[in-house]
């Protein structure tokens, strides 16, 4: 729940930076098509995260400093949420990227908002309407959709690209990830709750990076390699993941997922742009199907989260 004691022009402002967020994560999937041959994916990952922690670090340092003791006492928490957000939501989509197109990972991630919807009742005891099912079943359709390029007819004889599969589990990890967040609350302020998960995240990369880095055919750390852990460090790192923290706390968790069913109208532009994707029938179709599914589920939380302030008031 966002706190009620922020100001109303602090609300305008997260109101703003919303819709920042997916914009700026279209920056991650540029650079996931953009890797393959150039940087593998967990040396990216651990790069971009490593840069990242150590931002978030000097920025929060004092408070870090102060919560040694805290942090410590809850380190297994930062491992297991550096492993959702930052192993598998980073180097797996870098996995995907070698494979599979940048509109399919916007698409099929454009489902983790449903799916933390579901977690949410399954695991956290929230209720769950009957509209809000109809929004699950239509936003999986369209991910199934995507998943199989729209050849429902021959579903047994489809060929799945093995990068469609690696962003399917990675957005199952991210509602995981943001499901583990909202059980396990925090004393911490954002930027520094952030640097812990980073940590956590490159404790679990650097092994995977370490094998391979030490593999004959892994690409040599070039400029280029280089200049992708940066712009994923400073734009889709540190960036849209505080923007995603602080206005989670400022206008609540619904509010804020609702921006991420943005995603795949920004990429599909952007790639279109900058990489020269096509569009399908099977992306048009389903990013409908999910759209709407998903405008279905958080319509309902927050219509109550509407309600709830109203009676607070």
């Amino acid at each position: 729940m966002p706190s009620e004691r922020v100001s109303a022009r602090t609300r305008r402002w997260a109101l703003a930076m919303i819709w920042l967020i997916p914009l700026v994560w279209t920056v991650n999937i540029l650079a996931a098509r953009q890797a393959p041959g150039v940087v593998s994916p967990h040396v990216l990952a651990l790069g971009r995260w490593g840069l990242s922690g150590a931002i978030l670090s000097v920025l929060s340092a004092r408070e870090l400093l102060t919560q040694c003791a805290y942090v410590w006492q809850h380190r297994w928490r930062y491992v297991a949420l550096g492993a959702c957000g930052m192993w598998i939501c980073g180097a797996w989509v870098y996995l995907a990227g070698e494979s599979t197109v940048g509109m399919n990972i916007s698409l099929i991630y454009a489902s983790s908002p449903v799916l933390i919807a579901l977690g949410s009742v399954l695991w956290l005891g929230e209720r769950f309407s009957k509209r809000q099912t109809l929004g699950v079943i239509l936003a999986m359709t369209g991910v199934v959709h995507v998943v199989v390029k729209g050849e429902w007819a021959h579903l047994t004889q489809v060929q799945l690209v093995p990068g469609d599969l690696w962003i399917l589990g990675a957005s199952i990890s991210w509602a995981a990830y943001a499901l583990l967040q909202k059980r396990w609350s925090t004393t911490l302020s954002p930027t520094a709750q952030l640097a812990c998960i980073c940590w956590g995240g490159v404790a679990v990369l650097l092994p995977f990076a370490a094998w391979e880095l030490s593999q004959v055919n892994t690409p040599a750390l070039t400029p280029h390699a280089w200049f992708l852990m940066a712009i994923t460090a400073l734009l889709p790192g540190v960036g849209a993941y505080w923007i995603y923290g602080w206005t989670q706390k400022v206008l609540g968790a619904s509010r804020v997922a609702m921006t991420l069913y943005l995603a795949p109208l920004y990429t599909a532009v952007v790639a279109w742009l900058v990489l020269g994707e096509p569009l399908g029938w099977q992306h048009l179709v389903g990013g409908v199907l999910i759209l709407s599914g998903v405008g279905l589920v958080m319509a309902v939380q927050t219509a109550h989260h509407a309600k709830s302030e109203t009676d607070v008031v």
